[in-house]
């Protein structure tokens, strides 16, 4: 096994304030940069903050800036760098710092409880639904999100502009309301509940401007923006605009 020194800055600090801190780091082959945070906190800075827990890209609580993009720690491997760069490792921008690496994500939390849950079928019960394979493949890649929010944090509109927070649920959540409203077993438009005015009314989707930036650093590799924010986009305004997607809803409401 080989090893070299690789250096690093690390941001240090707490809500009050802080900054990059230099580090020169013993790096060997195969490791990620968790492993090297980990050796960190081992030989030269015991009370670095990081969160962590399944180091196997699952669990997304590693979720970092790894020089200025979003990544999660334990899957970005230090063979993608060169030897001789620096490595910033910084914490997510979008959310307030707690400590060091760690920042409250609380946000997310919030916007989740936010977003109504199914509304199961009347009549069909559990162990009874069916669906077909498509509609079943369209949600499974919505549910491959381990919520790592690095989507969250890369969008403009909730990292640039914090006064856009209490409107705008961003795209894990629009993703999950789009996901609910494609749901061929929702019953949700037959207790009056409106996915599609919902999510331009009170999750902002007309603040998203579908730059697949959030696209990009999804480690899940799913198509946020292609098929969960444009299609729900194309639905909402078939059901505020097209005069005849309009009259229908009203006669099936009847």
């Amino acid at each position: 096994m080989s090893s070299y020194e690789a250096r690093f800055k690390v941001w240090r600090g707490d809500v009050q304030g802080g900054g990059l801190e230099d580090f020169a780091v013993e790096v060997n082959d195969g490791e990620v940069v968790l492993d090297i945070i980990h050796r960190l906190q081992a030989t030269q800075a015991p009370d670095l903050a990081v969160r962590w827990n399944c180091k196997a890209g699952k669990c997304g609580s590693c979720s970092a800036e790894i020089n200025g993009r979003p990544r999660l720690l334990c899957m970005t491997r230090m063979s993608v760098f060169d030897r001789a760069e620096t490595i910033t490792v910084t914490p997510l921008r979008a959310f307030p710092v707690i400590r060091d690496l760690v920042t409250d994500v609380g946000f997310n939390y919030t916007k989740a409880r936010e977003v109504p849950s199914f509304v199961p079928p009347e009549g069909v019960a559990a162990g009874e639904y069916r669906m077909m394979q498509e509609d079943v493949d369209r949600s499974q890649e919505f549910r491959k999100c381990i919520e790592c929010f690095l989507c969250q944090d890369t969008c403009h509109v909730v990292r640039d502009h914090e006064e856009n927070k209490p409107a705008f649920a961003g795209p894990r959540f629009l993703m999950r309301v789009a996901e609910l409203d494609m749901h061929p077993l929702d019953a949700a438009d037959e207790t009056g509940l409106d996915r599609k005015r919902t999510a331009q009314d009170e999750h902002g989707l007309g603040y998203c401007n579908i730059t697949k930036c959030c696209t990009e650093v999804c480690p899940e590799g799913i198509h946020i923006t292609d098929n969960a924010l444009i299609p729900l986009k194309e639905r909402a305004v078939d059901r505020k605009y097209d005069p005849l997607v309009w009259l229908g809803s009203k006669i099936r409401r009847r």
